[in-house]
């Protein structure tokens, strides 16, 4: 199973940034190939600049579900709003930070 970084308050990857009922993915940081679960989380923890994934990429499992811990490329991730492992519901606003982790 992959390893969580940053300031994390559960085992289903919820932060202290964001931690609401549906907040319950990683994102793998191209950067540093750490998952964390947010941009905020990468930044206090690395002392590097983001490094966003080019959307030759997306075919990368680069997404974690918190709930069932099943990898999901970016391109699936970005084509549904629920695991299709556990179907756990991941948070739907979370599409407008995808200009801080994609290239799109």
């Amino acid at each position: 199973m992959p390893k969580v970084y940053g300031s994390i308050v559960d085992d289903k990857t919820r932060c202290i940034h964001y931690h609401t009922f549906l907040d319950v993915v990683a994102i793998k940081f191209k950067c540093c190939n750490k998952y964390y679960p947010c941009y905020q989380c990468h930044d206090e923890h690395e002392s590097h600049q983001i490094v966003r994934w080019p959307e030759k990429d997306f075919h990368e499992k680069a997404i974690l579900c918190g709930v069932c811990k099943h990898e999901l490329s970016i391109h699936d991730y970005m084509m549904t709003e629920r695991c299709p492992n556990c179907h756990a519901h991941f948070n739907n606003r979370c599409k407008f930070h995808y200009h801080l982790y994609f290239e799109i």
